[in-house]
């Protein structure tokens, strides 16, 4: 998996408390902390897509017609 960097600017106190935390899962954890904001943001986006695509649609013939007429036609 290739990678790409994303560099953002903060408080020089915050980076000061950052570096003096001990280990190095900080940057590990930042970068969940990302990722999954992007899904969450993503999955959001897509819902109100298909929200807002439902609210249009023209209502159809109902599902339990369509298979009755299928099993009809057995």
């Amino acid at each position: 998996m290739t990678t790409s960097v994303y560099s953002i600017r903060i408080d020089p106190r915050v980076r000061k408390m950052m570096d003096e935390l001990p280990g190095k899962a900080l940057q590990e954890e930042i970068r969940t902390l990302i990722e999954n904001t992007v899904r969450m943001r993503r999955r959001e986006q897509l819902l109100n897509r298909a929200l807002k695509r439902q609210e249009t649609k023209k209502p159809g013939m109902p599902a339990a017609r369509i298979i009755r007429e299928a099993r009809d036609d057995r």
